[in-house]
């Protein structure tokens, strides 16, 4: 499943590509006719996510929700030539056309048209993004607090989307390594300070995945990635990480065994040495 940034990235890309026109929705695949209908034509105002949840509202109070799920694809591309309509390829449940841009969804986990009561309900039963600005509805001690109330493990808790929204597997593996934090150890038992630096990590590194498409989490390719953005650069970022997927290779920092463990479903990836506070 996409991590948040991947979402937020989505929503740039929509919102630079339909903000402010009035294109054609329709639905190819046909399970989206109804819907598709009902935004056809109609002005779009803007793209935005709130942790895995995508959102585009359109005039007359209507919004466009997708959940990518696990398959989900949502490609926006240039229309060429500008004016023509791109043949569908695949089961598309819903296509996006102006002029210049088409924007075809596939194998959604959810795709529905819904008014603002309900947005905010979906919102409201997330956790805080760390890719949202702090306030009322996106407070980080909200997430602490659902932390400290519960005994399961940490590294389980960061990726309850009603807890953290937008955090992934391997965000959440790799912030656990940068602060010596081990994942198993129980939610009440973490401490605030140590919570704060888990956020404001989070914070700083998101914002380099919707920049570049790619999940940064090493200082040394952080900064080299930062030296070519201030150049005016898009850089090709290596997918390198400290323990995630790197079962019984070396910690990059102690040199100790990068253990592993399912934990919820999910593959979990911690340094045996140096994340032992518990």
């Amino acid at each position: 499943m996409p991590e948040g940034h991947t979402l937020h990235r989505l929503a740039g890309a929509l919102d630079r590509a339909f903000a402010g026109t009035e294109p054609s929705v329709s639905s190819p695949q046909g399970r989206f006719a109804d819907g598709a209908a009902v935004l056809d034509g109609t002005t779009v105002e803007r793209s935005w996510a709130h942790g895995k949840l995508l959102f585009v509202d359109f005039a007359q109070g209507r919004t466009l929700y997708v959940h990518l799920g696990l398959i989900g694809k949502w490609f926006v591309l240039p229309v060429v030539p500008v004016g023509s309509e791109p043949p569908a390829t695949g089961a598309v449940r819903l296509r996006v056309l102006s002029d210049e841009h088409v924007a075809d969804l596939r194998g959604p986990m959810a795709c529905q048209v819904v008014d603002e009561a309900e947005v905010d309900r979906l919102v409201r039963r997330q956790g805080p993004d760390p890719l949202q600005p702090v306030s009322e509805l996106n407070d980080p001690e909200q997430a602490y607090a659902s932390i400290r109330r519960s005994g399961k493990s940490v590294a389980e808790l960061l990726m309850d989307q009603t807890v953290l929204a937008g955090v992934g597997n391997i965000y959440r593996c790799e912030v656990l390594w940068r602060h010596r934090l081990h994942p198993l150890r129980p939610g009440r038992s973490l401490k605030a300070a140590s919570w704060q630096l888990v956020w404001d990590d989070l914070v700083r590194l998101m914002p380099y995945g919707v920049r570049t498409g790619t999940i940064i989490t090493l200082d040394d390719v952080l900064e080299d990635t930062e030296a070519a953005l201030q150049r005016g650069e898009l850089p090709e970022v290596p997918r390198e990480f400290a323990v995630y997927q790197r079962t019984g290779l070396p910690c990059l920092r102690c040199g100790a065994t990068v253990r592993h463990k399912v934990v919820a479903g999910r593959n979990l990836f911690w340094c045996g040495n140096c994340q032992r506070r518990t």
